[in-house]
């Protein structure tokens, strides 16, 4: 068995989550949140904040690491033991737009109960139902200050 590492974020906006949809040449593949492989000398948080923009075209700032999940899959007749470290990210807009190359046909921010539908994965829902959880702790804290806001108060 082989494995290998990816780091994800769970991106924020206004209250909604982003969501990618995948189809590769017309099989459904699903709703996820973007993820994506640690390169060579990358740290996780910057492997989470590349492949969330490389994945979607948004543009995010971590605000907290949420925790792994781990699943396994098969690929080229090799099993494959993936652990994947996952962040609460907050996005700047609401603009994405899905990286085609790596099939991914549509991507959106979503309310929670339509994402937490959407999901295709239970692990991602379980990552995301934390995530949104830590989301309203820190909107009631006052903890979660959109980027421009933080600017206007220094």
């Amino acid at each position: 068995m082989t494995e290998a590492t990816s780091c994800g974020g769970v991106v924020v906006y206004r209250g909604k989550i982003l969501l990618l949809y995948k189809n590769i040449r017309g099989r459904y593949e699903g709703w996820v949140l973007p993820k994506g492989t640690v390169e060579d000398g990358e740290s996780f948080e910057q492997t989470a904040l590349r492949e969330v923009q490389e994945e979607s075209g948004a543009k995010a700032r971590i605000v907290q690491y949420i925790g792994s999940s781990q699943y396994t899959f098969q690929a080229s007749s090799q099993d494959i033991q993936k652990q994947v470290h996952w962040y609460l990210m907050m996005g700047e807009s609401y603009f994405s737009r899905p990286q085609r190359e790596e099939y991914f046909m549509d991507s959106g921010y979503y309310k929670y109960h339509e994402a937490i539908h959407l999901l295709k994965f239970s692990n991602e829902k379980q990552i995301l139902e934390k995530a949104f959880g830590l989301y309203q702790s820190r909107m009631r804290s006052g903890l979660w200050v959109p980027q421009a806001a933080e600017e206007t108060a220094k």
